[in-house]
C-alpha cells in the first residue's frame, strides 16, 4: 500500500481499536505497533493519528489517560472503552465482510 491516504475511510479507526485493545498505548507505540504488525506495509502519520485518536475520545470509544512512557516523558496512553470494544466488534465484522466482497471482485477470473 502506497500512502496511508490510500486506506478505505473508517480502516484507520479499526487499526486503532484493535490495537489498543491489547493494552493502553500512547500515540508513538500505536503508530509503530501497526507499521510492525503489517510488516512495514502500513505507516500511519502523526497527521492522520492524532485526529483520528481525538475523534475516536470524543466518540467515547477511547479513554486517555498521562503516564509516563518508557522513555520516561509524560505521554497520553489510550485504551478502550466499553462502548469502544463493542465498536470494534462491529468495524472488525465490517472489515471482514467488506474484504470478502473485494476479494470476490478481484479474484474473478
Amino acid at each position: 500500500m502506497g500512502k496511508p491516504s490510500d486506506l478505505l475511510q473508517g480502516t484507520l479507526d479499526l487499526l486503532i481499536l484493535k490495537t489498543i485493545s491489547l493494552e493502553p498505548m500512547h500515540g508513538w507505540a500505536i503508530a509503530k505497533r501497526i507499521q510492525q504488525v503489517s510488516r512495514e506495509v502500513l505507516q500511519v502519520q502523526q497527521g492522520s493519528l492524532y485526529p483520528a485518536l481525538h475523534r475516536l475520545e470524543q466518540q467515547g470509544w477511547i479513554k486517555a489517560r498521562w503516564a509516563e512512557s518508557e522513555t520516561g516523558r509524560q505521554a497520553r496512553f489510550y485504551s478502550l472503552t466499553a462502548a469502544g470494544r463493542k465498536q470494534l466488534e462491529a468495524e472488525a465484522a465490517n472489515w471482514t465482510r467488506l474484504s470478502a466482497a473485494i476479494n470476490l471482485v478481484v479474484s474473478e477470473a
